[in-house]
């Protein structure tokens, strides 16, 4: 399963995981984190308000926003 991301709407419901990511997860965190970080805007686009990082099912930290501060 390795380190997966769970999307969130601004009403803090939990969406299914995006086809942008890859099925399996990614292997490292940083890999995730790297991801995340050039995805964030199209993820925004799509409705997603925040992401949470978990590694094979364990929380690791999150809701994360994806909205830039102000």
């Amino acid at each position: 399963m390795g380190w997966t991301w769970q999307y969130q709407t601004a009403q803090g419901g939990a969406l299914p995981d995006s086809a942008a990511q890859p099925a399996d997860g990614f292997p490292t965190q940083a890999d995730a984190e790297t991801w995340v970080g050039e995805v964030w805007r199209d993820l925004l686009a799509d409705g997603i308000d925040s992401v949470t990082l978990y590694e094979d099912g364990r929380l690791v930290y999150g809701p994360m926003s994806l909205h830039p501060s102000s």
